[in-house]
């Protein structure tokens, strides 16, 4: 019993640092998207803004995809474009 607890314990580490390496990832993208954004003159923003929400709009997912999953993403995305990192 004291190894599968202790087996479990060991997972559930190896899985919080899995999960912290993909918050530092986003967190590195988010930055990287913002300073990009902030870098392009406004009609070129807008331009490029337009054109990943068109794609967004085009590439809608097949059934086996969640509603709730793609409304998640499409919501993270127009968050970072319209209002990225102050």
């Amino acid at each position: 019993m004291k190894n599968l607890i202790a087996e479990l314990l060991v997972k559930l580490a190896q899985k919080e640092e899995e999960s912290k390496e993909l918050v530092a990832q986003v967190e590195a993208l988010e930055i990287v998207v913002t300073a990009l954004l902030r870098q392009m003159a406004q009609t070129d923003q807008q331009a490029l803004i337009r054109s990943i929400e068109g794609a967004l709009e085009d590439a809608r997912p097949d059934s086996q995809v969640p509603v709730q999953d793609s409304e998640m993403l499409q919501q993270y995305v127009k968050k970072l474009l319209r209002h990225p990192r102050s």
